[in-house]
């Protein structure tokens, strides 16, 4: 592996490098320290995708975190393509106002922020979004949902997506973000467009691995050219699916390879999909790799695979999920990773970032809510960190006594939500 000579941290400093560090990533921009606030989702958009006060008021909480980047969750790039109810969408400049008061309410507080652009491709319900479509028309197959066979994309429309990310991005380094990170995994478009069980196409745009990741590298450039050179370029890529046949981990190691060479400045490492949610260490590979160890005492659940990727680019790398330990996050940097991402706890302890740096001993105290259920268990935990994201947004504290049972009900019975394992980022 070959260090770059400017722009990112050299080989040496990664080894002793610790939490509160500073990073400089290739594009130029330095973050405060090494911790960041991965993608959730938040569905707090208001009419017709705008962000507004929920959002402000949310970022404003999590600016006085410590955190040093804050990711938005998923924001979509296609009104007609919603992952969910509530999804920001950011088509043109027509909520420009809106979109500044929220990087100015997420960086009120020095750290960097930057937006998670998608678009859920088939990962969507014909009751949420007017069109489903997909590299091609394979339904996804996830228990507990039944979502519509998508239609396949035309190569213009193929075209026209990969504009709209960069057309999104521009819009919102105007707004006053740092950079964007194009969603790649969890089964969304782009990471459709990589597995060979969502793409069969025979043209362009699959066929084999190198033309199945001929999308994701197409958006990487034309989001790059339309932020320029010194705004954050991230991606978010799974180390795989976790599905026989699908996105292997070879596969992403080659795509991690190809990505090197197109000024992406943090690559996010995360896994599985709607079917396999080893995201939230669902699936039974994740929780097979769990068993072990060295996974248990580490803490992470894709440090295995960041540690391979960490042989074979120089490019920074951001683990999340699982990590809940100072002492393992520290861990994780020892080893060559260069940022730790820190969700679902910050929906509890908005300040654990600042306490994570302080001491050494600190431990994240988010416990797992549980049904009896286990079918239902991921879409209660969906719910009660929503419900705690919602009350930072009107301005209270989180409440770690609200019941997830209790509240998958109301939320079942309004229909918000389908027993699933994952939404968001």
């Amino acid at each position: 592996m070959t260090e770059p000579s400017t722009g990112t941290v050299a080989a040496a400093n990664r080894e002793t490098a610790t939490l509160g560090d500073p990073i400089t990533l290739p594009c130029g921009h330095t973050l405060r320290n090494r911790i960041a606030k991965p993608s959730m989702a938040e569905a707090m958009g208001g009419r017709h995708g705008r962000p507004g006060e929920r959002l402000t008021n949310l970022y404003t909480r999590w600016a006085g975190s410590g955190a040093g980047l804050l990711l938005t969750g998923n924001v979509m790039i296609d009104r007609r393509s919603l992952g969910e109810p509530g999804d920001v969408v950011i088509e043109d400049d027509r909520d420009l106002e809106a979109l500044s008061a929220w990087a100015a309410a997420a960086k009120s507080g020095g750290a960097s922020a930057i937006v998670q652009l998608n678009h859920p491709g088939r990962q969507t319900l014909a009751s949420v979004s007017k069109e489903v479509v997909a590299p091609s028309a394979v339904r996804p197959r996830v228990k507990g949902a039944r979502f519509p066979k998508p239609r396949e994309l035309t190569g213009d429309e193929i075209e026209q997506i990969v504009q709209r990310f960069a057309t999104a991005a521009e819009i919102c380094v105007r707004a006053g973000f740092d950079g964007v990170q194009i969603h790649g995994a969890h089964g969304y478009l782009v990471s459709q467009f990589l597995s060979p069980l969502a793409n069969l196409r025979t043209d362009q745009w699959g066929g084999d691995p190198e033309r199945r990741r001929r999308f994701l590298i197409e958006v990487v450039r034309a989001t790059r050219a339309a932020i320029g050179p010194d705004r954050i370029l991230s991606v978010k890529l799974n180390s795989a699916d976790f599905q026989r046949g699908g996105f292997s981990e070879q596969e992403s190691i080659d795509a991690i390879r190809a990505l090197e060479g197109e000024s992406v400045d943090l690559l996010e490492i995360s896994g599985g999909t709607y079917s396999s949610a080893a995201m939230v260490g669902a699936s039974k590979a994740a929780a097979k790799d769990a068993g072990k160890a060295s996974t248990r005492a580490r803490e992470a659940y894709f440090m295995a695979f960041a540690e391979r990727a960490r042989k074979e680019v120089s490019m920074p790398l951001m683990i999340t999920g699982g990590l809940r330990s100072a002492a393992a996050m520290n861990e994780a940097l020892a080893a060559g990773i260069d940022l730790i991402g820190v969700a679902r706890p910050l929906t509890l302890e908005p300040d654990l970032p600042k306490r994570l740096i302080a001491d050494p001993t600190t431990a994240s105290q988010l416990h797992r809510v549980r049904t009896g259920l286990s079918f239902l268990d991921g879409a209660a935990e969906i719910v009660w960190h929503n419900r705690q994201m919602r009350r930072m947004a009107r301005g209270l504290d989180p409440d770690p006594q609200i019941d997830g049972k209790l509240g998958l009900v109301r939320t079942l019975l309004r229909g918000r939500v389908i027993p699933r394992r994952r939404r968001g980022g």
